[in-house]
C-alpha cells in the first residue's frame, strides 16, 4: 500500500499523512496516532526513492569489487559483506554491490556512482598500488574507506589484513620444521596485497639469513591453473623449494594438482601454506590446507562503522577521524605443511 491508498483509507490528504508519518509538529496528536496505527496495521512503508530525493541522499553504501575470474575469494567477500550489512542496517543504510566486469574500467564505475549519487559512501576492495580510484575520491571529498592499503591519495581511511604478520607466522612455522628453501607464489604486481606479501617475505627471509633467492619468488595468475603452473616451475628448478607459501588460496589449490602430477604430496614431500582466510575448500582438501582465521563478520561491521562516521548525517558534520589499521588473523595449522624438508626429485 502506497501513501495515496493510506490517505484514502483514513480520509485524509496525502500531505497530512506524510507530515504525520514524519513527525511534523503542525499535525495534532490524535491524527498522528491514527495515521501511525493505520500504517502499522496495513504494513505501509515509505518510498525510499522519495525520501532520498527529499533529503538529497541515497541512504546506501556501495561496495566495489572487481573479479577477473570466478575464484575462491567470493566466500571471503560475502562474509565481509554480511558484516557490512549488519553495520549499516541500524543506521538506515542499504548495501549495494557494484561488480567490475573483466576488462571494465573500475575508475569509470566509481565516477558513475559518485556523479549520479548512487551511494552516500563507498567501500573499495582489491586496492592497487597506484589506485586512481582513491585519488579521485580524495579529490572529490567523497566519503570512502578501503579494504586494503594503497600508495595513492596521500592519507586516506583504510583497514587491511595484517599480511606482514601472516608472512612472519608462516615462515616461523616452516623454519621450525627445518625448511630453508622456501618458495613464494604470488599473483601479478597489480594488487597491493601481493606487493605487501612479496616485500614481507623478502624482509623476513633476510632476517633469518635465508636469502631470499629470486629464483624462489614466482608470479602467476591467481587461480588453480596458475597455481599448478607455478608449482611445476618450482619443481623444474635445479634446487626446488621444500616448502611454498601462496598468497592466493586458488593458487594453493592448484598446487595440489601440480604436485600430484609429479608423484608428490603436500605435507609429505613439499610443505604448502596459504596466506589467505580460512574456507571450506581449505578445510576439505586432502591434506587440509594450513591458512589463517579471522573474524570477517566483525571486520565488515568495522568497515561500515568507520565509513558511516565519514558521511555527513542530517545536520551533523562528519567525523574528521580517519582510521588506518591492520586487522589481526591467526595461523590455522593443518596437515598441508606439517613435514620436515626432504629432497624433492628434479625433473629430467
Amino acid at each position: 500500500m502506497g501513501i495515496r491508498e493510506l490517505a484514502r483509507l483514513l480520509n485524509l490528504s496525502t500531505y497530512t499523512v506524510s507530515r504525520a508519518l514524519n513527525g511534523h509538529a503542525d499535525v495534532n496528536e490524535e491524527t498522528r496516532r491514527r495515521v501511525v496505527e493505520a500504517a502499522e496495521r496495513v504494513g505501509y512503508s515509505p518510498s525510499q526513492s522519495g525520501r532520498s530525493l527529499r533529503e538529497g541522499t541515497a541512504n546506501a553504501v556501495a561496495v566495489v569489487l572487481s573479479f577477473d575470474r570466478a575464484d575462491q575469494r567470493v566466500p571471503f567477500f560475502m562474509m565481509i559483506g554480511r558484516g557490512i550489512q549488519a553495520g549499516l542496517r541500524p543506521r538506515g543504510y542499504d548495501l549495494v554491490l557494484h561488480f567490475i566486469a573483466p576488462g571494465e574500467d573500475s575508475l569509470s564505475q566509481v565516477r558513475h556512482i559518485v556523479e549520479r549519487r548512487l551511494a552516500d559512501g563507498i567501500i573499495l576492495a582489491e586496492t592497487l598500488p597506484d589506485d586512481f580510484r582513491v585519488s579521485y575520491l580524495v579529490e572529490k571529498s567523497f566519503p570512502f574507506i578501503t579494504l586494503g592499503r594503497t600508495l595513492a591519495g596521500d592519507t586516506h581511511p583504510w583497514i587491511d589484513l595484517d599480511f606482514e604478520s601472516a608472512v612472519a607466522q608462516s615462515l616461523s612455522r616452516l623454519t621450525s620444521f627445518g625448511h630453508r628453501r622456501i618458495g613464494l607464489a604470488t599473483g601479478s604486481p597489480r594488487l597491493m596485497f601481493d606487493q605487501i606479501v612479496r616485500e614481507s617475505y623478502t624482509r623476513e627471509m633476510r632476517a633469518r639469513d635465508l636469502g631470499p633467492d629470486p629464483m624462489l619468488m614466482l608470479e602467476g595468475p591467481p587461480d588453480q591453473a596458475g597455481g599448478q603452473s607455478l608449482t611445476e616451475r618450482f619443481l623444474a628448478l635445479a634446487e626446488p623449494p621444500t616448502a611454498i607459501v601462496f598468497s592466493h588460496e586458488s593458487s594453493a589449490t592448484g598446487a595440489y594438482r601440480g604436485l600430484a602430477d609429479a608423484g608428490l604430496q603436500p605435507g609429505r614431500d613439499v610443505a604448502i601454506l596459504s596466506c589467505t582466510a580460512d574456507s571450506s575448500t581449505a578445510q576439505f582438501l586432502v591434506p587440509s590446507l594450513t591458512c589463517f582465521g579471522l573474524d570477517g563478520l566483525h571486520l565488515g561491521q568495522r568497515l561500515a562503522e568507520e565509513l558511516l562516521a565519514l558521511i555527513p548525517a542530517r545536520g551533523v558534520p562528519p567525523s574528521v577521524h580517519e582510521v588506518q589499521s591492520l586487522w589481526p588473523w591467526t595461523l590455522i595449522a593443518r596437515e598441508s605443511d606439517a613435514c620436515q624438508p626432504r629432497t624433492v626429485p628434479v625433473e629430467g
